[in-house]
């Protein structure tokens, strides 16, 4: 518990953010992994949406990270270029890393830290996100847990990762393997990556990662891995894993899908329903997709233009045209169009809106 407030302490009082005046961009939002889990010594590459964020999709941003250990020291102002993220798109961008080579740890010694405490920022440091830790799933239970198979997460879905563990030690015929491989499929097989020891390309795509003692570990993200089409619904995982070239095999293993919920359809509109040009304008869009942050408006008013944006992120956008002063002194309006877009250019509304004519 001190280890913990210490490092909570440390982060708000002692992070680089007081050195000078800083630009919050807003709260890191999910962290994902790939593998799902991974050993500290292993090659893994850490996933941050910041779609909730003001960071833009065209900015380069780097790791501040000063646990378990702070590899840019001295660097707040001008992060180094191992430090640097990648963008992968969507408002996702990502990391990789070997933790006990990029911490110069072992892997005890990350073990015994209070984990993986950053912020992400710019390269001079001006504008920043909120502190942030990279949840660690700790596995080496499945050692001692006498389970032929362990996934995480248990339910997986077709788009993100998972990670499959298996325990030779108990399955017969397995003792003296020299590599295992896995036979599977997805919903009973309908599509297949079949193990086919004749085919180098093949052998190397379905080899199981030796952890070491007769454990092995499978990470894969379904989509890519079997290389489904577009909007293919996955119910099940089936596999089998198989010792060399078939000298053994465990029955069929299946993992069922966890539900797919797709998110809710963005919604826009105009409020009040009814206006005049002594109104003011309000819209709203709710349910942004990812790395949707404004809404980007023009609207005719007769010879008059009225451009200009709103900022928000992806429960809500909305604002206010103050029409009252825009369109002060112009007579005879009866409509206005508006034009409406996002920061990606895309067209969400294109409408022409009746203006109520008021008595004099």
């Amino acid at each position: 518990m001190k280890k913990f407030i210490y490092t909570i302490l440390f982060a708000l009082l002692m992070a680089p953010n007081f050195i000078q005046a800083q630009e919050e961009a807003g709260a890191v939002g999910s962290i994902m992994s790939f593998p799902v889990v991974y050993k500290y010594d292993e090659k893994v590459t850490w996933y941050f949406d910041l779609s909730g964020t003001t960071f833009a999709e065209t900015e380069d941003l780097y790791i501040w990270i000063w646990s378990p250990s702070e590899p840019d020291a001295g660097h707040w102002e001008n992060s180094s270029d191992f430090a640097k993220l990648k963008y992968e798109g969507n408002k996702v961008w990502s990391f990789t890393l070997t933790p006990t080579v990029y911490f110069s740890k072992t892997p005890a010694e990350i073990a015994a830290s209070a984990g993986f405490w950053f912020r992400l920022k710019n390269k001079t440091g001006s504008k920043q996100s909120g502190v942030a830790n990279v949840p660690y799933t700790d596995f080496s239970s499945f050692y001692t847990a006498n389970e032929l198979i362990r996934a995480y997460p248990t339910k997986p879905t077709i788009d993100k990762g998972v990670s499959i563990l298996f325990n030779a030690n108990l399955a017969p015929g397995f003792a003296g393997a020299t590599s295992v491989h896995m036979h599977s499929g997805l919903n009973n097989w309908d599509i297949k990556q079949e193990y086919q020891a004749w085919l180098p390309d093949i052998v190397e795509k379905t080899k199981l990662k030796d952890l070491g003692n007769g454990f092995y570990k499978m990470d894969l993200v379904p989509k890519d891995y079997y290389n489904a089409p577009d909007g293919y619904v996955m119910e099940n995982l089936v596999f089998l894993m198989v010792k060399d070239d078939w000298a053994g095999t465990t029955p069929d293993q299946v993992l069922y899908a966890g539900e797919y919920i797709p998110p809710p359809p963005p919604v826009f509109g105009f409020y009040p329903l009814q206006i005049s040009q002594k109104d003011f304008l309000g819209m709203s869009r709710k349910n942004n997709e990812p790395g949707v942050t404004k809404l980007i408006y023009t609207i005719n008013a007769g010879t008059k233009v009225i451009a200009g944006e709103f900022t928000g992120g992806t429960a809500e956008i909305k604002g206010f045209v103050n029409l009252v002063s825009e369109l002060n002194g112009i007579p005879g309006l009866t409509e206005i169009h508006v034009l409406v877009k996002d920061n990606k250019d895309k067209t969400i509304s294109d409408t022409t809106i009746p203006l109520k004519t008021l008595d004099k």
